[in-house]
């Protein structure tokens, strides 16, 4: 008996790639059901290309510069998808704003990883904001991508402490590591067929995470 098809996924980044590092480990397992066949970067020096490739994994870039508008990228974007047959989008520190056309053309099927508990702490510095805020947890979470930035459906969020002690580098360095656990278990549940989106809202089978991972 073949083999079931494992759900192909693209990864996008525009720096280091800690998370896709995260990502591409899990994928090794033969039983994980996703199989990283692209890592695409706007930024043709992005580090995490060479680590990648390192990997064995195809990379490509295209560059957002060489590109007069964002629908122009997009599309262009879109296309290297396509030619990839790509199933499941993954963002890992993607600094690009997508466009809506392109986030509908692909709902449902693109995750993005962000270091909150959304929906608090929305966009960048978002430690500097938890620590202002004074909140006593802090953590990130995996959601779909919709159109308006950080909203999207919440699939899972990781959870940490907020020390008395914590900068927002040592409040970082501790997020990271939630980062790199939650992100490849929601692919896994994700790809697996466990998670979905229906109405507007994820639904996780009886046989999956409850949705919140606490490391305490």
């Amino acid at each position: 008996m073949a083999a079931a098809r494992k759900t192909r996924v693209a990864i996008l980044i525009s720096g280091r790639g800690s998370n896709m590092v995260a990502l591409l480990e899990a994928a090794r397992h033969p039983d994980f059901p996703a199989e990283i066949v692209l890592v695409l970067s706007n930024r043709p020096e992005a580090a995490g290309l060479a680590r990648a490739a390192a990997a064995g994994i195809p990379t490509q870039a295209i560059d957002h510069t060489a590109f007069a508008d964002r629908a122009g990228f997009d599309a262009a974007l879109d296309a290297a998808l396509q030619a990839a047959d790509v199933d499941l989008v993954c963002l890992a520190g993607f600094m690009r704003i997508l466009t809506p056309d392109f986030v509908a053309s692909w709902a449902g099927r693109m995750l993005n990883i962000h270091p909150s508990l959304l929906p608090l702490f929305k966009g960048t510095h978002t430690h500097r904001q938890a620590l202002e805020a004074g909140v006593r947890l802090h953590g990130c979470t995996v959601h779909f991508v919709v159109p308006e930035l950080d909203a999207g459906p919440i699939v899972a969020q990781a959870a940490i402490p907020v020390r008395q002690d914590d900068d927002p580098e040592s409040l970082a360095d501790r997020v990271i590591v939630q980062e790199r656990r939650l992100y490849p278990a929601v692919l896994a549940l994700v790809a697996g067929g466990g998670a979905r989106l229906q109405d507007g809202r994820v639904v996780i089978d009886a046989d999956g995470p409850d949705g919140v991972l606490f490391s305490l």
